[in-house]
C-alpha cells in the first residue's frame, strides 16, 4: 500500500511541477543535452526535494520487494534510481563550479545539507542493507560478472563507510558530522572564489609595466575596461592626476591563472611580482570573514572525530582503505622517494637562475646586498629567463602558435588518430554560459559515443583551475538501451580581446590535453551500472586517463598539424618543435617539488589524531582546547594552521624559494574538492602514465593495435575491474616506479 501511495503522490506530483520544472520532465533537447534554456534558477531546490522524495520511494520498493534478495532486484534497482536527483546534481554541480553567481551559492548551500541527510537515510538504512549485506556475504555463489561484483562491492562499501552498523547513537553523530561537514566545505570553497577575486592591481604607470609583453597589456587593458576601470577611475585609485596615466593603460592584473602567471613570468617590476605573489599565497588567511583557518580546524576535527566513529586512527586511514594506495604508509614512502630527487634538481635551477640574477645585480638593476636572492617571487621570472638563455626559447614565441581553437583541433585531432573518434560542432541548443561550446562525439563507424561541452575561458563566477564533471554518466536501462555521457570540460584561459584570439601558454596547452584524458574516460564508457563506469574509478587511478593525454600534446606529429600562427596560418616551425622538445623538462625540480610539498602537507593535516596538542608543540597556537567534563584543558591547546604548514614543509625539506602548489588555506582540493588524503594520485598515476606512455613509444605513438589496447583496458572499463588488474592487462606487466623520475628528468 505504501509503494502504491507513493507512486500515486509522485504522479500528481509530476503532473503538476512537469509544466514549470525542466528538470521533472523529459528534456526535448537532442542527446540528452540539458534543457539550460528553460531551467530557471527558482527550479534547483524544487527539483531536488522531488528527487529526493523519488530516489527514497524506489529505495522503499527495493526493500518491499517480497522476493529474496537478488543481484536485479536490488543492487541493479538501486543503480537505476533517483534519475531526477542525478539531472538536477549533474546540472546544479557543474555551474555551481563554473557559473558561481551569489545566487547559485545560496542556492547550493541550501540544497548540500538536504543531499547530505538523504545519502545518511540511504546509506544507514538497515532495512536495505540487510538486503545489499545477504548479498554480499554470499557473492561468490551468485555467479556474478566482474563488473556486478564491483558494483556490489561499491555499494556495500559505502554502507559500511557511512556507519550502517554503528549504534544509534552513533549514527546520530555521525549525520550531524556529515552535515556540517558540506556546509564548511562549500563555505571554503566560496571563500577561496572570493579572496582570489577581491585582489586587484592597477597600474597606470609605465614603468610598472616594464618588461610585460604586448599581447599580455592588450589583454591587462580589456581586463580593466570589462572591470569599469577608466583612466579616471585608475587615477584615483592611485591617487593621481588622470593625464599621469599612461597611453595604453590603465592596465588591472588579478590573482586568476590568465592574469597571474603571465605577470609573474614577465614583469621586470621586483616589487610589485612580491606584491602579486604575497596577495596569491596569503589568500583566506588574513582574519575576516573569509579565513579559512578556523575553517580548515573545523573541517579536520570532525573529519578525525568521523574516522574514529566508523573504526579508524586517523581521516587518511579511513580515505586510503579502499584505494590502491590503501594506506598512509605507503603514500608517505612513495612520497619520499620522489622528493629528495625533486628538491635536489631544484637545487641546481635556483643555482641557474641566482647567475642571472647577479648579472641584474651588475647591472644596477637591483641592489647589491643580502635581499637580492632569489625568492618565491622571482622563481618564475628568472626561469623563464633561463629557458630562454638555455634553449632560445619563451613563451612570447610559442603563444601565437596556440591559439585555443588551434590546440584543440589538436586535442580532437589526437583522439581521431588514437581511437577513431571524430567531433562535430553542435550548435542547436543554448547552453548555460555563450562561452561553452558543444561537440557530438561519435566513433568511426557513425555510433554515438556522447556529447562534450567545453568551456575554456575564466571569468570572475568561475573557480581557479581546471576540470572534468559528468553532466550525464554512461549507463545502460534496464532495457539494455545504452545511455551516451554528457562530459564538460572546464579550464581557466584567458578570454580573446581586442582582437587577440585566447593564445595559452605551454602549461594551459598541456591542461587542455589533460582534461581532455578525463573526457575520454567518460566518454568511452562502456558500462552497465552509473557507479563503476566512466571516471568512477579509485582516486589514485582517476588521472591516468588524464595525464597519459599529455604525453601527445607536443609531439612533433600532433604540433604540425594543428600549430599555426594565428595571424599567418603558418604551421609552427621545426626549429621551434625542437626547442620545445628539449626543454620539456625545464623546471621539474621546481614543478616536481611544489606538487610534492602539497601531496605531503595534504597527508600530513589527515594524519592527524586531533588538533589539539601539548603547549610546546612546535605548531601550538595561544589558545587553549576546550576544557574537558572536569573544567581542565589538561595543558593542550589548538594547532596554529600557519605555523602546523610550516613544520611540516620545515621537516620536509622544502626550499626557502619555493612554497607547496597549494597553501593550506587555499587548498580547494583537499577541503572543498573531494581530493583529501589524495592529493598524491596525481603522482601515483603519474607513474602508470610515464610507464604506459613507454610502450606507446616502443611500439609507435600512434600505433593502433597499443590504443586499442588502451581504450578496450583502461578507458572503456571505467571501475569495472580492480585498477591494478586493468593496468596489467594493458601493459602485460607491473609498472616500473620509476618511470615518473626517468620522464621527468629527474633520475
Amino acid at each position: 500500500m505504501k509503494r502504491i501511495l507513493f507512486i500515486l503522490t509522485l504522479v500528481m506530483l509530476v503532473s503538476s511541477c512537469k509544466q514549470f520544472n525542466p528538470f521533472l520532465g523529459d528534456w526535448k533537447t537532442p542527446y540528452g543535452i540539458p534543457d539550460f534554456e528553460s531551467i530557471k534558477e527558482s527550479d534547483y531546490i524544487p527539483a531536488v526535494k522531488f528527487g529526493i522524495r523519488q530516489q527514497e520511494g524506489q529505495i522503499d520498493a527495493i526493500i518491499a520487494n517480497g522476493n529474496a534478495p537478488d543481484f536485479e532486484n536490488t543492487v541493479a534497482a538501486y543503480e537505476l534510481s533517483g534519475e531526477i536527483l542525478d539531472r538536477v546534481t549533474g546540472v546544479l554541480f557543474n555551474l555551481s563550479e563554473s557559473d558561481a553567481t551569489p545566487s547559485m551559492q545560496k542556492i547550493v548551500e541550501k540544497v548540500i545539507p538536504m543531499l547530505t541527510e538523504h545519502n545518511d537515510n540511504v546509506f544507514m538504512n538497515p532495512y536495505f542493507f540487510a538486503r545489499v549485506d545477504e548479498l554480499y556475504q554470499n557473492r561468490k555463489n551468485l555467479d556474478l560478472t566482474r563488473e556486478q561484483e564491483m558494483a556490489l562491492g561499491k555499494l556495500y562499501r559505502k554502507f559500511v563507510n557511512n556507519g550502517v552498523s554503528l549504534s544509534p547513537e552513533s549514527q546520530a553523530r555521525l549525520r550531524e558530522i556529515n552535515k556540517e561537514l558540506a556546509v564548511l566545505e562549500q563555505r571554503f570553497g566560496n571563500n577561496v572564489l572570493s579572496q582570489t577575486n577581491s585582489f586587484r592591481l592597477v597600474l597606470t604607470d609605465s614603468s610598472e609595466i616594464a618588461g610585460l609583453p604586448s599581447a599580455v597589456l592588450a589583454s591587462a587593458a580589456s581586463d580593466a575596461a570589462h572591470a569599469g576601470i577608466s583612466r579616471r577611475e585608475a587615477a584615483k585609485i592611485k591617487g593621481i592626476d588622470e593625464k599621469s596615466v599612461a597611453d595604453g593603460g590603465p592596465w588591472l592584473f588579478t590573482l586568476h591563472t590568465p592574469s597571474y602567471v603571465p605577470f609573474m613570468t614577465s614583469s621586470a617590476r621586483r616589487d610589485l611580482r612580491e606584491k602579486m605573489f604575497t596577495a596569491y599565497s596569503t589568500r583566506c588567511s588574513a582574519g575576516g570573514d573569509s579565513d579559512n583557518n578556523p575553517l580548515v580546524l573545523q573541517i579536520m576535527k570532525l573529519r578525525i572525530e568521523r574516522a574514529n566513529l566508523l573504526g579508524y586512527p586517523t581521516p587518511a586511514a579511513q580515505i586510503l582503505s579502499d584505494k590502491m594506495a590503501h594506506d598512509p604508509q605507503t603514500v608517505d614512502s612513495f612520497l619520499g622517494k620522489i622528493f629528495p630527487a625533486a628538491v635536489r634538481q631544484a637545487a641546481l635551477e635556483v643555482e641557474d637562475m641566482q647567475a642571472l640574477m647577479d648579472k641584474d645585480i651588475e647591472a644596477g638593476l637591483l641592489p647589491d646586498d643580502s635581499t637580492s636572492v632569489i625568492k618565491p617571487w622571482d622563481w618564475s621570472y628568472y626561469a623563464e629567463k633561463v629557458r630562454h638563455e638555455k634553449y632560445a626559447l619563451n613563451e612570447d614565441q610559442i603563444k601565437p602558435y596556440f591559439k585555443m581553437e588551434n590546440v584543440r583541433e589538436g586535442v580532437f585531432n589526437t583522439a581521431h588518430r588514437l581511437y577513431g573518434l571524430n567531433f562535430e560542432r553542435f550548435d542547436s541548443v543554448t547552453l548555460y554560459h555563450p562561452d561553452v561550446e558543444s561537440f557530438k562525439v561519435t566513433d568511426s563507424d557513425g555510433s554515438m559515443v556522447g556529447i562534450l561541452l567545453t568551456d575554456y575561458y575564466t571569468r570572475s563566477s568561475k573557480r581557479g583551475g581546471a576540470w572534468m564533471n559528468n553532466v550525464r554518466n554512461q549507463y545502460r536501462t534496464k532495457k539494455g538501451e545504452d545511455i551516451r555521457p554528457v562530459i564538460v570540460n572546464v579550464a581557466n584561459f584567458p578570454k580573446p580581446s581586442d582582437g587577440i584570439p585566447s593564445l595559452l601558454s605551454i602549461d594551459e596547452a598541456a591542461t587542455m590535453f589533460h582534461e581532455f584524458g578525463h573526457a575520454l574516460h567518460g566518454l568511452l564508457s562502456q558500462c552497465t551500472y552509473k557507479d563503476v563506469s566512466g571516471t568512477n574509478v579509485t582516486q589514485d587511478f582517476v588521472e591516468l586517463p588524464s595525464q597519459i593525454n599529455e604525453n601527445w600534446a607536443f609531439l612533433p606529429e600532433v604540433l604540425k598539424t594543428c600549430a599555426r600562427h594565428y595571424q599567418t596560418g603558418e604551421s609552427i616551425p621545426d626549429s621551434l618543435i625542437t626547442k620545445i622538445s628539449v626543454s620539456k623538462n625545464f623546471n621539474q625540480g621546481f614543478m616536481t617539488t611544489e606538487l610534492v610539498a602539497a601531496a605531503i602537507l595534504d597527508m600530513k593535516w589527515h594524519e592527524l589524531t586531533s588538533i589539539y596538542v601539548p603547549q610546546d608543540c612546535p605548531y601550538a597556537s595561544e589558545n587553549d582546547a576546550p576544557a574537558d567534563s572536569t573544567g581542565r584543558t589538561n595543558g593542550l591547546k589548538v594547532i596554529d594552521p600557519e605555523k602546523f604548514e610550516a613544520y611540516v614543509m620545515s621537516q620536509a625539506g622544502l626550499p626557502e624559494q619555493i612554497i607547496p602548489r597549494y597553501r593550506t588555506t587555499y587548498f580547494n582540493h583537499v577541503f572543498s574538492g573531494g581530493y583529501s588524503a589524495g592529493y598524491y594520485g596525481y603522482l601515483w598515476a603519474e607513474v602508470l602514465d610515464k610507464d604506459a606512455f613507454e610502450l606507446f613509444r616502443k611500439r609507435g605513438v600512434f600505433n593502433s593495435t597499443v590504443a586499442r589496447s588502451f581504450r578496450e583496458n583502461i578507458l572503456e572499463k571505467g571501475g569495472s575491474e580492480e585498477p591494478m588488474v586493468l593496468y596489467r592487462r594493458f601493459r602485460g606487466a607491473e609498472p616500473d616506479p620509476d618511470a615518473l623520475l626517468r620522464a621527468r628528468g629527474l633520475k
